[in-house]
């Protein structure tokens, strides 16, 4: 791979699906799809859901969402969710995406969350599951 920003790109995608599948959340990259692109990346147990993995600079956050707010829109599904890398830190590892973030638009955020308590009124009455 001779693009550098590409690379880079790719091997945090590679991390971040890496890191859910060893939290037991088997993800997978998706194939680009050009100007309909879907996300980076998806959790197949998971649905309704893409992920748009960023390792970059040039880019605001804010763009970065409008990103995953298309590219969910573009999957049809109801949440996109940017996971960017956190910049170098002396007391973190910078390249591990358990200290990265993940950022979405309030309206996303809020379609999850209700998507979590209803799926808590299904049946799930001792809360959150330890991971």
């Amino acid at each position: 791979m001779s693009n550098p920003a590409k690379k880079k790109g790719t091997s945090w995608e590679v991390s971040v699906v890496a890191y859910l599948a060893l939290r037991g959340l088997p993800a997978r990259r998706k194939v680009q799809a050009g100007s309909k692109d879907e996300g980076d990346i998806e959790v197949p147990s998971v649905p309704g859901v893409v992920i748009e993995a960023k390792n970059c600079k040039g880019q605001t956050l804010a763009q970065w969402v409008d990103e995953a707010v298309a590219e969910a829109d573009n999957a049809k599904v109801p949440v996109g969710a940017v996971w960017h890398r956190r910049r170098l830190s002396p007391r973190l590892q910078a390249t591990d995406p358990g200290t990265g973030y993940v950022t979405m638009s309030g309206e996303h955020f809020v379609r999850l969350l209700t998507e979590l308590r209803r799926l808590r009124l299904l049946g799930d009455n001792n809360g959150w599951e330890t991971i």
